[in-house]
């Protein structure tokens, strides 16, 4: 079966077109500036070059209309009609308390998401204009939601609550809910296979380390922590996001620049992170080159960036009692062998040991520790496409 993958933001919708049973990826792509002046689609077939189509997208559902155009292509389309088009996968960033697996669309499930846009309302309005998009395009063609905060739904009272009042909870839902939840339950599991071992008795930490960054504890293949919270901007410094600081910073930084509640979250989300930090560049490649001149910002921010991923291990360390095994993933976890060997120097309580040379290979599934550290550390590249796709095979099958 194929199944169509989408993943829409607010003013951009990422796609992929795989064939669920061979787990190939058949054609790929990316529609930009959705609503905006020069909006464009990038189509890429397995194999071939990517093409580059600059055309009106007044909104998701021209874009969904030009996707679905290009997969039927005569010349470098992958399918003759949409009848080959077995089901969509569609990623819905929140489902609150309400949804802990992934579920077939139905107009109930789109009103219990609906629900959960004040909890990610620069997401789910935009995963929901999606899932319309394509029921009009399709209206005959089964469509699932898979939730970023499913997996972490798992964590126990104690790791979710928040040192509020309890009634903010129960009128609210005001509770740690973590994100990336389809990351790191892909690669907590894929890691449990790539070393052989069962991962109902094993414990994983999972660092996903990207532009937006998160840290899980997985125990017995089931998250028992993860760093983000009621919203993505908590835990990790990120990209532009500023992560864990003191709440009192709000009203101080408020105060200071004469801000107002707004102006100070769009501070913490978008001019903060490494970022903010360092005056460079959220682009972690642009901070290692500058890092290499000596530039002093460029190294403050990333010795700042390793120490607060290195604590996060620490603390879901002692929240499993031991760890088995870390796995680094995403743009900066798979790519950086720089960060990762920071991290992990850290890490020598622990009895790690990093294997350099193997740190340096890029790609695919690589153990990266050596022969006689005692917990095992690995760079699991990521693939939340083909876990949704294998969400969506299940549900519809």
């Amino acid at each position: 079966m194929n199944v169509l993958v989408i993943n829409c933001g607010s003013s951009s919708l990422k796609y992929q077109l795989i064939d669920s049973l061979k787990e190939e990826v058949l054609a790929k792509g990316l529609c930009e500036r959705i609503g905006i002046e020069g909006s464009q689609i990038v189509y890429q077939k397995a194999g071939g070059e990517k093409e580059t189509t600059v055309a009106p997208m007044p909104t998701h559902t021209e874009a969904i209309g030009m996707v679905l155009d290009a997969l039927q292509n005569e010349k470098t389309g992958v399918i003759k009609s949409l009848d080959e088009i077995g089901a969509v996968g569609h990623r819905i960033v929140h489902g609150g308390e309400k949804f802990a697996e992934s579920t077939v669309i139905t107009d109930e499930v789109i009103e219990a998401i609906k629900e959960c846009n004040e909890l990610a309302p620069l997401h789910n309005p935009a995963n929901l204009i999606g899932i319309d998009a394509c029921r009009e395009h399709m209206p005959g063609t089964p469509m699932v939601a898979v939730f970023d905060t499913a997996f972490h739904q798992t964590m126990p009272e104690k790791a979710y609550l928040y040192g509020l009042p309890y009634e903010y909870y129960e009128k609210y839902g005001v509770r740690r809910y973590g994100f990336h939840g389809t990351s790191h339950n892909y690669v907590s599991h894929r890691m449990a296979e790539f070393l052989g071992k069962n991962i109902e008795d094993m414990k994983i930490i999972v660092c996903h380390l990207g532009n937006g960054a998160s840290v899980s504890a997985v125990m017995n293949g089931k998250c028992v922590d993860t760093s983000m919270g009621l919203t993505p901007l908590e835990g990790l410094i990120m990209g532009t996001r500023s992560g864990d600081i003191d709440p009192a910073i709000v009203e101080f930084i408020a105060k200071k620049e004469n801000l107002d509640i707004d102006g100070v979250m769009d501070v913490l989300n978008k001019k903060s992170g490494v970022a903010g930090m360092s005056g460079i560049s959220s682009d972690f490649r642009d901070l290692e080159a500058a890092e290499e001149e000596g530039n002093e910002a460029a190294i403050r921010t990333l010795r700042a960036y390793e120490y607060r991923v290195a604590k996060y291990i620490g603390a879901y360390t002692a929240a499993m009692n031991g760890v088995d095994a870390i796995a680094f993933t995403a743009g900066v976890g798979e790519n950086g062998p720089v960060t990762r060997t920071g991290v992990c120097s850290y890490l020598g309580y622990l009895g790690v040991k990093i294997d350099e040379e193997a740190n340096q290979r890029r790609g695919a599934d690589n153990l990266i520790s050596t022969k006689d550290s005692k917990v095992a550390v690995c760079v699991i590249p990521t693939n939340e496409e083909l876990a949704i796709a294998r969400e969506t095979l299940r549900l519809v099958r």
